[in-house]
């Protein structure tokens, strides 16, 4: 989720692979079965058909695309978050939230802070707290309204725990044990010291997605599994308790949630580190070297940007694959400066770094100036930002508790 389009998202007229059936219904086909024998074959099935999965779509901001949002006749639905974990960097903010701002005008948005996903490896309890805080501060302060977007703590919503739970029943352990983020996480930490939250934290981000019944998701190319796994498990479950089951026990029958669609965002989607341009930047790099902070000081920008690594090639450029930094440097100056990438390689083909780098600490400490002066004065106004996620949260808590009432009912359990 983690982990985000704009105008420029690719289109729509070229969605992603889906099955020729149609999953309204929450029936599959008779002939399907026979060749599929089981549910689990059948999901099996659905596996081996996606594994060429890509994201199609793009989304203009000035005309939604698709059909009509069933909670809204004319806007869909968009749910997105950021972990409160370390310090919100260039790479959160340009990958993903900076992209939400124009999402908000256009679609029916849900941007919360996801604390519950915060917890999965070791943490510190007031760090948690705090950061918690300034995320949705930070939020505000880079141009999210609240008026038009729902903005909340995940932990305040209570059926993104419980639909976890249910949908936990669901999910095959295979379908975790492949997740490349776990494994790559889990040989870092050390399987003696790994909760099993790690493991089955995809489930509690389908469980995030599937409660807003969201039409699209902004995630990075390396969120572009868990999505997967999500689409994957709705479908799943639409299969095992919707349709004419669902509609025995008194429900309305048909989908129980809706399958949403990944947006990718070409550009900005992997800023890169500071100091290795071929890894992505990151909060649990060991250097804060590696990494532009949303809310770092003037001096502290002008060091770090004098300080990266650079290359000993003559002139810059985009799209060499033997200058990872350069490429990377090029790019952040481009989104800093809201110039287009060709009047960008123009401007700088013939610099050298060091008036570069100039150039650059200006554009960054002229664009993230305005965030910090703003989350300066949310921050001092702490009962304002309490009303306001107090409010996002009845709001979401509105729409997640009907998804989550439709599931127990669909799953057979004894109604309150």
């Amino acid at each position: 989720m983690g982990r985000s389009v704009l105008s420029h998202f690719l289109n729509l007229s070229n969605p992603s692979p889906r099955f020729t059936y149609s999953l309204s219904s929450g029936v599959i086909p008779s002939k399907l079965l026979k060749k599929s024998g089981s549910i689990d074959q059948h999901c099996l099935l659905n596996r081996q058909i996606r594994t060429d999965f890509r994201c199609c779509c793009s989304i203009s901001v000035s005309q939604p695309a698709g059909q009509e949002s069933s909670s809204s006749p004319l806007r869909k639905r968009i749910v997105s978050g950021v972990q409160p974990t370390g310090t919100i960097h260039l790479g959160n903010y340009l990958g993903a939230i900076k992209n939400w701002i124009p999402l908000q005008n256009t679609y029916e948005t849900f941007f919360f802070i996801v604390d519950l996903h915060a917890i999965t490896l070791p943490y510190e309890t007031q760090q948690l707290f705090k950061a918690t805080r300034d995320t949705a501060a930070i939020y505000l302060a880079c141009g999210v309204d609240s008026s038009k977007a729902s903005v909340f703590v995940q932990s305040h919503v209570r059926a993104h725990a419980e639909l976890m739970w249910l949908l936990s029943s669901a999910t095959p352990i295979g379908w975790l044990n492949k997740m490349i983020q776990f494994k790559e996480k889990s040989r870092k930490a050390g399987d003696e010291n790994v909760g099993v939250g790690l493991l089955t934290y995809p489930v509690l981000m389908a469980s995030d997605i599937l409660l807003y019944q969201s039409d699209f998701v902004p995630v990075g190319e390396d969120q572009k599994q868990h999505l997967e796994l999500t689409r994957e498990l709705a479908e799943r479950v639409n299969y095992l308790y919707g349709g004419r089951k669902w509609k025995k026990l008194g429900g309305q029958g048909g989908a129980i949630f809706k399958v949403p669609e990944p947006l990718i965002p070409p550009e900005g989607a992997r800023v890169m580190s500071l100091t290795d341009g071929r890894s992505k930047m990151s909060k649990s790099a060991s250097s804060d070297q590696s990494r532009i902070n949303l809310l770092d000081p003037k001096d502290v920008i002008a060091n770090k940007i004098k300080r990266c690594k650079t290359d000993s090639f003559p002139g810059l450029e985009f799209d060499n694959p033997e200058r990872p930094e350069c490429n990377n440097l090029l790019t952040i100056y481009q989104l800093m400066s809201g110039r287009t990438k060709e009047e960008v390689a123009q401007e700088c083909q013939g610099m050298n770094w060091g008036v570069f780098k100039r150039i650059l600490t200006d554009a960054l400490i002229d664009h993230l100036h305005p965030i910090q002066v703003r989350y300066e004065e949310i921050m001092s106004d702490s009962a304002y930002l309490d009303r306001l996620l107090a409010e996002g949260a009845t709001k979401a808590a509105d729409i997640a508790d009907a998804t989550l009432n439709n599931v127990y009912q669909a799953m057979g359990f004894l109604r309150r």
